[in-house]
């Protein structure tokens, strides 16, 4: 029988990366993302990890304020940090949950982000009730919406005014799997 979303906090694997709950040992790692502008720059201001300027607070919130809305886990490879994976926005009555990542700088371009979003799609698809997967990009991150094409996602709506916490509305891609 599968699991509901929300019904515990996973820990997802590949022979590649790791994917599980951040602890207070990742704070330093977790802090050089969350300060990053350059990783931040397509990304909404009100981000769970940039909610408080204490990091070991925000490590603390994450598996009880915020595990009422998101599950956030961080991903790793060969024990290092690499950024977050994120799954939030659950619709229960329609077993639909969207995902989000964020990665440090030194990740980029080397596979990780499209290998998350496989585990992430494996594991909703597989071990939960989520029959409907979402995803929201800005308009000009080319890279993250070819990680969304690469793992069979399709761009349903694009340059959507969205809400991401800016002064004025956000353009943004809505993409489905």
């Amino acid at each position: 029988m599968k699991k509901k979303l929300f019904s515990e906090i996973p820990q997802i694997e590949s022979r590649r990366l790791l994917l599980r709950q951040i602890a207070q040992s990742d704070s330093d790692s977790l802090e050089k993302l969350a300060r990053s502008g350059i990783v931040y720059r397509f990304l909404p201001t009100f981000l769970y990890e940039q909610k408080y300027p204490d990091i070991r607070r925000v490590i603390d919130g994450l598996y009880t304020e915020c595990f009422r809305d998101s599950i956030i886990l961080g991903v790793f490879e060969s024990d290092r940090f690499c950024g977050l994976a994120e799954m939030y926005g659950l619709r229960d009555e329609i077993h639909k949950v969207s995902i989000g990542y964020r990665f440090l700088q030194e990740c980029w371009g080397r596979g990780i982000a499209t290998e998350t979003v496989r585990l992430l799609v494996d594991y909703l698809l597989s071990q939960t009730d989520i029959e409907i997967i979402t995803a929201s990009t800005m308009v000009e991150n080319r890279a993250s919406a070819k990680v969304l094409m690469n793992n069979g996602f399709q761009l349903v709506n694009s340059n959507v005014g969205e809400d991401w916490g800016y002064g004025r509305p956000t353009p943004a891609d809505k993409w489905f799997l």
